[in-house]
């Protein structure tokens, strides 16, 4: 097993492409360019056109996008079971203009008002940091499978709508994303997205506010019952636990009108799938019954449209799953310590695994994401190089 230290060529290799990718505008629905300069560095390290495809994923996603998800697939030199390396190529709106330079141990933003992107290029940079690899230096590898998602930071989409039939049918996966290089998520929530449009009754605010219900109030007596009675928030009820969230309300045009539509975004997690549509049914019943305690002076009430949709469903892989074993292999290998750990966030993990693909996820050093102080950890991030390789190459099993 080659060792990474920031001295080695293969590291330095490591970094360079790490250096030109994250500079890339690549936010979500825009990953294009990201995917084109991926394409260029397979080619140059003597890759074929062959060996890509698009598998236009966009035109299944809600909303499109101008890419869809990169496919790469290698022949194995021996004969073993698929192995698919994956991470997401899309960044949040504040990394747009990152100026990515190395202080010390970290890569940071010279910019100060922008995130770095290493959620996730640096995970894009490890997959194709082992791929270009296995190339040039004409490693012995199984039959591989290099996935290159889009849009996971706005709903998972990549992930969820891939042409899984391009994917080869690998038996280990393994996606890279954000946290520690010594971590494994081996589970990750669920998640219901809602949508609640209050229909109110509009009059005007100062001659006639009695003839008016406003919908911002009904909002207002729903969240406030919601909060009073623990469905909101972090949800515990017994043994039951989740969370929920109200994040987005658009209301109003003018001050002197009794408001009469107002929108609201909201979400509900949990591990439990049934104790996650509880969360849920709890909030549209607040709802509803919020909007029958507020009545005009001629006897009219609002109404509320109430819709919700799976996200992405809660997983957690067996103890004994061989693609958990296999990546605990590969850290220890690298001479660190594997953790495992559940999350509460959503990953393209959730959608491989309802694909029928159990993919663990490992971290790749990065600190900070979704901030303008957002830095990666370089002795991580080549941790996270040497088990990818190691996941890539070991021909032993």
């Amino acid at each position: 097993m080659e060792e990474f230290t920031s001295d080695t060529a293969s590291s330095k290799r490591a970094i360079e492409r790490l250096l030109k990718l994250l500079p890339i505008p690549g936010l979500s629905k825009e990953e294009a360019d990201v995917l084109t300069a991926i394409r260029r560095e397979v080619l140059a390290t003597g890759g074929t056109e062959s060996m890509m495809l698009d598998d236009q994923a966009q035109k299944r996603i809600p909303g499109g996008g101008n890419a869809g998800n990169l496919i790469v697939k290698l022949p194995g030199t021996v004969r073993r079971p698929r192995r698919l390396l994956m991470a997401h190529v899309d960044t949040v709106p504040i990394c747009a203009g990152c100026e990515p330079a190395i202080e010390g141990d970290y890569v940071v933003s010279k910019n100060p008002a922008t995130g770095l992107g290493g959620d996730d290029r640096s995970g894009t940079t490890v997959i194709l940091h082992t791929l270009c690899e296995i190339l040039s230096r004409k490693l012995p590898h199984p039959p591989l499978t290099f996935l290159f998602a889009v849009q996971e930071e706005i709903g998972l989409y990549g992930a969820r709508f891939v042409d899984a039939g391009k994917l080869g049918a690998p038996k280990l996966c393994f996606n890279w994303d954000g946290g520690n290089s010594a971590s494994l998520c081996v589970g990750a929530t669920g998640d219901i997205a809602m949508q609640i449009t209050i229909h109110g009754i509009p009059s005007h605010a100062g001659v006639h506010p009695e003839l008016g219900v406003n919908a911002i109030t009904i909002a207002a007596i729903a969240i406030a019952e919601l909060q009073a009675n623990g469905w909101l928030g972090l949800v515990k009820k017994g043994r039951k636990q989740g969370s929920s969230n109200i994040g987005i309300i658009e209301a109003g045009a003018a001050t002197n009108v009794v408001t009469p539509l107002a929108h609201l975004k909201a979400e509900a997690r949990s591990h439990d799938p049934a104790f996650r549509l509880k969360i849920v049914a709890e909030i549209q019943k607040a709802f509803q019954r919020s909007a029958k305690q507020l009545t005009s002076a001629d006897g009219k009430r609002g109404r509320i449209e109430f819709t919700s949709e799976l996200k992405y469903e809660a997983f957690r892989l067996n103890d004994d799953e061989p693609t958990v074993l296999a990546a605990e292999d590969a850290l220890r290998a690298a001479g660190l310590t594997p953790a495992r750990h559940v999350g509460n966030g959503g990953l393209d993990a959730n959608w491989m695994s309802a694909h029928g693909f159990p993919t663990v996820t490992l971290g790749c050093g990065q600190e900070r994401i979704h901030t303008a102080d957002e830095r990666l950890h370089v002795p991580s991030f080549l941790k996270a190089c040497q088990t990818a390789l190691h996941l890539a190459t070991d021909v032993s099993k």
